[in-house]
């Protein structure tokens, strides 16, 4: 596993660090098993790492991500329960992520696949031995939900929130340096938010204020219409290969996204074979986007979900949200909140997908 970690760029190590100064050794052999290793070759992009339309700086596997989302748990709380909770929350993902989500028609909320994790868990031997050796209970590690430094609703901040937000500051819209991250990461402590529950938060308004405003740059990217076209086109060439018995569910949970994309690609149905041959080809002149459909082109209406934080903050000794302090943040939300989404989006070559 060591290995592993040495293959990574000299900026995500760096980041890596900064999460928890502290490698947790015990960690490494959760990670060093065939489940985990599994997501290694899941981009965190959900698909739109292939197209032309994106140039994301450099792929950023699940595996990675699960890590740091250990890593952060781990140095807020130094709970070894909550940090494996963190580090599974991932191990039901099957390739192309959240595009099996928008498959499943759970475009809005991206949970569908989540419902394998206990048994993915629970059907590994190496996992089970290490587990029974600790004296952790399945239960006590299979829903990362439990914890609300791990996860909680948006738009709370928790680990697993801060993660995708820090690196994808890194590799899919720079808004972030190194330096950055080191200076809103060590602002963050654990406070007790409305409910009286514990939160990640800041501990300075104005740094708050700051990160928002940068990341608030960021969020459109998860949900703006050429994001959503790229993940409901996978989700209808999955669907169609399904369909035609090319592929299974559970082929979904057992290959690298690298591995399905050969079996699309050699796959004797020439018509989805062209058509993802036109989907790796597009860039965002590609992009077809309305409030009307257009039945000459593949062409789609699909609803995304909204991912944004709006943290909690030390202010004059009180604990409040950031758009309760700060025009400047409120105003970041808001705009948001309130962007324009076309409700038909397409690429500009025919493909219907099969029923």
């Amino acid at each position: 596993m060591k290995n592993y970690l040495n293959t990574l760029n000299e900026e995500i190590k760096q980041y890596l660090k900064i999460l928890s100064p502290e490698f947790p050794e015990w960690l490494l052999e959760y990670i060093n098993t065939p489940e985990m290793l599994r997501l290694d070759e899941i981009g965190m992009s959900c698909g739109t790492f292939y197209p032309k339309v994106y140039n994301d700086k450099y792929f950023y596997s699940t595996l990675t991500h699960s890590i740091a989302v250990a890593l952060i748990i781990w140095n807020f709380t130094h709970d070894k329960k909550q940090t494996i909770s963190g580090l599974f929350h991932d191990i039901a993902t099957p390739t192309f992520k959240h595009c099996i989500d928008f498959m499943n028609g759970d475009s809005e909320h991206q949970e569908s696949t989540e419902e394998r994790t206990e048994q993915i868990i629970k059907n590994s031997t190496e996992i089970m031995k290490l587990l029974n050796r600790e004296g952790i209970k399945i239960e006590e590690i299979s829903d990362y939900h439990i914890y609300p430094i791990a996860d909680n609703d948006t738009p709370k901040l928790s680990s697993d929130r801060l993660e995708y937000t820090l690196s994808g500051g890194l590799y899919q819209v720079r808004v972030f340096e190194i330096e950055d991250i080191k200076k809103y990461y060590s602002n963050l402590t654990v406070l007790k938010n409305e409910e009286n529950i514990p939160e990640l938060g800041f501990k300075d308004s104005k740094i708050c204020e700051e990160f928002i405003h940068k990341i608030s740059k960021l969020w459109p990217r998860w949900v703006e219409d050429e994001d959503r076209l790229c993940m409901q086109f996978i989700a209808d060439i999955m669907k169609s290969m399904s369909i035609k018995g090319y592929i299974t569910i559970d082929d979904l949970y057992n290959l690298s996204e690298k591995e399905v994309i050969n079996i699309i690609k050699n796959c004797d149905d020439s018509y989805i074979r062209k058509a993802f041959e036109n989907f790796q080809s597009a860039t965002r002149k590609s992009v077809y986007k309305s409030d009307l459909p257009n039945n000459k082109i593949y062409c789609t209406s699909v609803k995304g979900k909204k991912r944004y934080i709006n943290p909690l903050a030390k202010f004059n000794d009180k604990v409040l949200r950031i758009d309760e302090i700060s025009s400047q943040a409120n105003m970041d939300l808001n705009n948001f909140l309130n962007m324009k989404l076309h409700k038909y989006i397409g690429f500009d070559f025919d493909f219907k997908p099969y029923n």
